[in-house]
Formats: C-alpha cells, sequence, structure tokens
C-alpha cells in the first residue's frame, strides 16, 4: 500500500513539475517576442539587397535602412550585394542565402527586372515577404510593395533640362544603361517621351549602352563624339556610373560646356561640373529615403499594416543656380554608411 502510494505521489510531482516547466517556457517566449520581434524573441532581420555595393548612391540607401531599423529599435540590417550592379547570379545567390538563412524579410532592388523573378517568388513561397525599391520586377511574385523615384517622370525631367539647355533644338544622344534595368528603362522612355514636346530636337542615337562601369562609358562616348561631335549639341547619361564616363570623355574631347549634358544621379565629379558649367543638370533620388521608406514598408507589413503598391520617394533636377539651397545640397551629399 505504501509502495501505491509513493508512486501515486511520484507520478504526481512528475506531471506537476512538466507542467510548471513548459508554463515557463511558454511565459519566457511571451515575455521576449513582442509584436513586431522575430520568432526567436530577437530582433528582426532585415536582409537589404542593394544591385550593387560600389556606388555612392547604394551607400546612402544604407544609411536610410539602418535609420530605419535604428528607430524601429527590434530590428536588424543584414546588408548585402554583388559588387557591381551587372552580375544577376551573384545577386540571386544572396537572395537563396538570405532565404536559407530563414532572414524575417527582404528588401531588394534587382538589377535584373526579369532575372530575379524566381528568387523573389521562392523567397515569399518560405513566408518571407519582399519589398522591392528603386528598380522594378517583372509581374509574378505578390510582394508587399515597390519603393522608388518615378523614374519615368525623372526621364521627362532630363528630357525638358536638355531642351533648356540646347534653346530647343539641335542633335542630341542618349546613352543607355544595362538591358533589363527597369528603372534606367524608365528614365530612358521618359526621355524619349519628353522631347515629343521640342519638334527641333533630333535625337541621333538612342540605342548604345554604357556598360555598369564608368569606363565602359567614357569608351562608347569616345565612339560617339567622334561620329557625332561636330554637330552634337547635347547628351543624356541616365546613371551615376554612365554620368561619369560620359563627362570624362566630353573633358577628353574639349567638348564639355560645348555638349551640353545632362546627368541622372550625383557624384563628387558631376558636382564638380555643374559647379563649373560642364553639365546643365542633375536629376536626383533620394536613397536616404529610398532605403528607410522601404524599410519602414517592410517592418509595417510584417506587424499587419497595409501597404500602397507603389510608394515614390521623389525626383528632382539640380541646376547651378539651385545647387546650393538647403534640400538641394542635401540631395547632392546624402549621407552614407562608411
Amino acid at each position: 500500500m505504501k509502495k501505491k502510494l509513493f508512486g501515486l505521489l511520484s507520478c504526481f510531482l512528475l506531471v506537476s513539475s512538466v507542467a510548471l516547466l513548459g508554463c515557463g517556457r511558454s511565459s519566457d517566449s511571451a515575455d521576449s517576442s513582442p509584436s513586431g520581434q522575430g520568432e526567436s524573441g530577437g530582433k528582426l532581420r532585415i536582409a537589404v539587397i542593394p544591385k550593387g555595393t560600389s556606388h555612392e548612391f547604394w551607400k546612402s540607401v544604407h544609411f536610410g535602412a539602418q535609420k530605419a531599423a535604428e528607430e524601429l529599435g527590434n530590428v536588424e540590417i543584414e546588408w548585402r550585394g554583388p559588387l557591381v550592379e551587372s552580375d544577376t547570379g551573384s545577386q540571386i545567390e544572396v537572395v537563396k542565402n538570405m532565404i536559407t538563412k530563414q532572414v524575417d524579410g527582404i528588401v531588394l532592388a534587382p538589377n535584373q527586372k526579369g532575372g530575379l523573378v524566381d528568387a523573389v517568388q521562392e523567397a515569399i513561397d518560405e513566408s518571407i515577404p519582399v519589398v522591392i525599391f528603386d528598380s522594378g520586377l517583372d509581374e509574378g511574385p505578390e510582394i508587399v510593395s515597390y519603393v522608388a523615384t518615378d523614374n519615368f517622370k525623372g526621364g521627362q525631367m532630363a528630357a525638358d533640362a536638355m531642351a533648356e539647355a540646347i534653346g530647343e533644338k539641335g542633335n542630341v544622344i542618349l546613352l543607355r544603361y544595362i538591358a533589363g534595368s527597369e528603372s534606367t528603362e524608365q528614365r530612358e522612355k521618359g526621355f524619349l517621351d519628353g522631347l515629343k514636346n521640342y519638334p527641333d530636337i533630333t535625337v541621333v542615337e538612342s540605342e548604345q549602352r554604357g556598360g555598369d562601369n564608368a569606363t565602359m562609358s567614357k569608351e562608347k562616348v569616345d565612339q560617339l563624339l567622334q561620329i557625332h561631335g561636330e554637330s552634337l549639341a547635347g547628351i543624356f547619361a541616365v546613371c551615376e556610373p554612365n554620368a561619369n564616363g560620359t563627362l570624362e570623355a566630353l573633358r577628353n574631347a574639349g567638348l564639355n560646356g560645348k555638349v551640353k549634358f545632362i546627368a541622372f544621379d550625383p557624384s563628387d565629379a558631376l558636382i564638380a561640373a555643374l559647379d563649373d558649367g560642364s553639365c546643365s543638370g542633375i536629376v536626383v533620388q533620394d536613397p536616404v529615403e529610398m532605403g528607410y521608406r522601404s524599410v519602414m514598408t517592410l517592418v509595417g507589413s510584417i506587424n499587419g499594416k497595409a501597404a500602397e503598391p507603389f510608394i515614390s520617394t521623389g525626383e528632382y533636377l539640380i541646376t547651378k543656380e539651385n545647387m546650393n539651397e538647403e534640400k538641394e545640397k542635401s540631395l547632392l551629399h546624402p549621407e552614407i554608411v562608411e
């Protein structure tokens, strides 16, 4: 009888201990995983994947993403991307690596609008929400939102700036970027559309691509200047590396200031060219705001907040006349992560 009572008592104590331990784990989990935190109870891990990491623009996007993370307090940014913007294979590998790491969300600037579709769909299938920023993705995956400049409008602004710089008449060149980059394709389309308002402006070349670096762009513009230089009134380069190469080519040919030049996205060299008249205007974005809004939108979605399908972060034309005004100066010199 005593043995039976002892056995019953032992069972009771064992069940009670398991119940208490179970309650203890449940309580700890609830305390360490408030709304907006990962399953582990730690910070949300948000992967921010740019097109590339070598240009100043992406360093400012990184600054904006970090700013959002610090403001939210429960977010950790994992910043990874290919070195150059034409390396789609490496960018796909970064996305897949983040899926394997089971990050809580991905913020991605696809360097190929079609090439990243499958990788983004794979992330979504693994219940990892995705915000696309800077450059669009082909239709298919149900992303949270697209956060970007209105690049078509930016191209139109470049057309108006070009028209003003050359007196609304003359021959101009559009230097394209690499194929498949949605953001620059929209700038190219916007520029050509905007020039329709100026019947005395002739586009003598619009199919040549400068590639993803300044050296390639310079070589391409060198060739174009040999063909069109004497009759050329202006040239528009659709992104920072293309514009840097274009500026160098114009200077080497002694045509800076004579051939009017409109750029998209600033650099130290382009800002100096704006000041000395070698560049007539720079269409700029707000990369800090882009990084900030992208992370804020993704975390809001994780916490149940609905997001707009497209969130514009603005586009601005900066000239020698307004380059020292407060807003324009901040856009020419956005903060960066060193």
